[in-house]
């Protein structure tokens, strides 16, 4: 409103050189405040987000915004003086927690312990609902062990594994906290992040990452944190079925013995395939979405940190580069996901006999090689029912590439892998990796045409999208980067649908939470997603 008056303002857009010391940003945001006709020396002034601006590598710059506090006792800012100086109105986002009135009889019960439910059992266990929380997998130790053992002797965990277990799939990536959801919940999900040990930049950077190997920290703490509140953590725990009892209460059925509960939070991984599959034989409210499939593309880092910041790659103000690029000039959408600067391929299967990449950064970011996913969309009429069933077709589709992945690597889980140049020069050669060594479990792979694995439609867009991205930035389909396949679990390819109380269709009590089951995509807005359901629960129930 015109005449309310505010306590804090962001003030954006402002445009240093890189290397510009903090201070010096500072100074020039409070000389746009000066316009407000506030003495400024009373005011205190933080950097609140840093960007940068790569578009032109002749002259990159910072873009930040600066967040301005007035203090105790003095006026404050009227809308209209915000205005003069270019500023916006600040107000912090707040959750809301309220305590229903309906006796919740037995705890909650939250299935998958990715970002939706570690949030979802962080906030109820906060406000005293004891909730007990299972995983399929491993903790964060046990994961790792898993991981590294898959890694070295290809024998794979179908249980615990990059997939599943503590913090979920985003475990084993970059910790990318970006998210282009614009929901005040995402500042509570940061600043929560930073307090269980994320560096305390990921509340200034537009693009914030904690790191694989930080990220493990944050998580094990936060489970520790659900713990000493009075929930309880139990892995190795899958779930097999539930059955609703006469009093409203749910018998959860699971491979550790059924577990007595008062509701249910479906906080499913994209990957819990066999999770949906029994929930589609028991009539839940599920259907298949479009989801987008392809590869990852390695480059060296240090060619990627020079493509797109020249003379200034290196320099401790930028990093390792990151980039985003997308096609739409054809009749399927193609664009690059997950980047991840500095660092790996990793082999993300979860079932036998299939390969599926994906990718990893640890904190620095310092590897030798940078990757992405170049993802081709894919659509609902794509897939064909599996026993009459839609949602299935769309698992068997994923389960198809990933299978052709797997032989076409010689069947011992090594990664097929095609140069950019012998893929756009229509497979008429095959060159072995040359200056780009795949990173895959330590350069397990095997030369292959990656057209023998991808549907048609998928290495048509493919080629397509590389001559796009490269016109956009010249350099970028290099002949000697690397193809991987296969990338198929960019999301989840069904949803389970809810209504506007948030629970499962014509299933009270039962709560679909997440990326798995289609309401998220990546760390932040899956986090942001099982907050959303805590609140519901707790403006409903209370606590027995």
């Amino acid at each position: 409103m015109q005449n309310e008056i505010y306590r804090e303002a962001v003030i954006e857009g402002v445009s240093v050189p890189v290397g510009t010391p903090e201070a010096d940003i500072l100074r020039k945001a409070a000389a746009k405040m000066k316009r407000c006709g506030t003495d400024t020396g009373s005011l205190h002034f933080r950097l609140f987000k840093k960007s940068v601006d790569a578009r032109k590598r002749d002259d990159i710059r910072l873009v930040c915004s600066v967040l301005c506090s007035a203090p105790d006792g003095s006026r404050g800012f009227s809308a209209e003086q915000l205005q003069k100086c270019e500023a916006k109105p600040y107000v912090p986002g707040k959750l809301t927690l309220g305590r229903g009135e309906e006796r919740l009889p037995a705890r909650p019960l939250i299935v998958g312990m990715g970002p939706a439910g570690l949030f979802c059992a962080w906030l109820l266990a906060r406000q005293g609902f004891s909730p007990i929380l299972i995983d399929r997998g491993d903790c964060v130790a046990d994961r790792v062990k898993a991981v590294e053992t898959f890694r070295t002797y290809q024998t794979l965990d179908p249980d615990s594994n990059i997939q599943f277990g503590a913090g979920g799939a985003g475990t084993f990536s970059d910790g990318k906290l970006l998210t282009r959801i614009n929901d005040s919940r995402c500042a509570f999900v940061l600043e929560t992040f930073r307090a269980m040990g994320a560096p305390d930049d990921v509340t200034v950077k537009a693009k914030p990452h904690v790191g694989t190997d930080v990220l493990r920290t944050v998580v094990s703490r936060m489970l520790d944190e659900i713990a000493r509140m009075g929930g309880e953590v139990i892995y190795r725990c899958r779930l097999t079925g539930f059955d609703r009892l006469p009093d409203g209460t749910f018998r959860a059925e699971t491979t550790k013995g059924d577990i007595a509960c008062g509701l249910v939070v479906l906080a499913l991984g994209h990957s819990a395939r066999d999770t949906y599959e029994m929930l589609i034989g028991r009539q839940l409210a599920v259907i298949p979405k479009p989801i987008s499939v392809g590869v990852r593309i390695e480059h060296r880092r240090e060619d990627i940190d020079t493509l797109f910041y020249g003379s200034l790659a290196g320099h401790p103000d930028l990093g390792a580069a990151e980039y985003s690029f997308s096609d739409t000039t054809g009749d399927r959408g193609v664009y690059t996901f997950c980047m991840c600067p500095g660092g790996e391929v990793v082999a993300a299967a979860s079932e036998p006999e299939t390969v599926v990449v994906n990718g990893m950064s640890c904190r620095a970011r310092d590897a030798v090689n940078s990757n992405a996913a170049i993802a081709v969309s894919v659509r609902v009429e794509d897939y064909e029912p599996v026993d009459g069933s839609l949602p299935l077709g769309a698992i068997a589709f994923q389960r198809r590439i990933e299978r052709a992945a797997y032989l076409a690597g010689g069947s011992d889980y090594s990664v097929p892998v095609q140069t950019v140049g012998d893929f756009l020069n229509g497979n008429t050669t095959q060159h072995a990796p040359g200056r780009v060594q795949p990173s895959y479990m330590d350069g397990r792979y095997k030369v292959a045409r990656i057209s023998d694995v991808l549907p048609d439609f998928a290495a048509a867009g493919l080629d397509r999208g590389l001559r796009s991205f490269d016109r956009k930035r010249p350099g970028y389909a290099m002949k000697d980067a690397v193809l991987s396949a296969a990338e198929t679990r960019t999301s989840a390819p069904v949803r389970l649908l809810r209504g506007e109380d948030l629970c499962a269709l014509g299933q009270p009590g039962i709560y679909p939470c997440g990326e798995g089951a289609g309401y998220a995509g990546g760390i932040t807005s899956a986090a942001v997603d099982g907050i959303k359901v805590a609140e519901v629960i707790c403006a409903k129930y209370r606590p027995d």
